[in-house]
């Protein structure tokens, strides 16, 4: 499994308020603007998933797999060729700046790893700037 890292971002709200948003995915129903819909069609919300249409992937559903609360929200994902695992990451700075991380774990295929490697990398910045801008808003 390969690690890929976001840096860490702020978000000027309190810790247990953007654990509520991100631990029941309905509340990201709203941010729905905030996503490109060029390479994300389809979006779909419940509590515990958001499925959406990916080119060139298909049909992905991510599932919270744990809650850790106030602290972290992990996430499998169903109907991908490889292992994934995502975590989001929050830490209270104080009552008004919390620090978000994402961090992605997948099982990769050597062979493919050039290809994909960097693309994921650069996936989970974007995702955790856009997330971070919305949630700041």
């Amino acid at each position: 499994m390969t690690t890929y890292e976001s840096r860490q971002k702020q978000i000027l709200k309190p810790q247990e308020t953007i654990y509520g948003l991100l631990s029941d995915l309905t509340h990201l129903e709203s941010f729905r603007t905030h996503i490109p819909a060029d390479k994300v069609k389809d979006l779909e919300f419940t509590a515990d998933t958001v499925s959406a249409s990916i080119d060139p992937i298909g049909r992905v559903t991510f599932r919270i797999v744990e809650r850790e609360p106030c602290k972290t929200v992990k996430f499998g994902a169903d109907n991908l060729p490889i292992q994934f695992n995502l975590w989001i990451q929050l830490v209270g700075v104080s009552d008004s700046d919390t620090r978000m991380k994402i961090t992605v774990k997948a099982d990769i295929p050597l062979m493919l790893k050039p290809m994909i490697g960097n693309k994921l990398e650069q996936g989970v910045e974007q995702m955790a700037e856009m997330l971070a801008a919305a949630l700041n808003r």
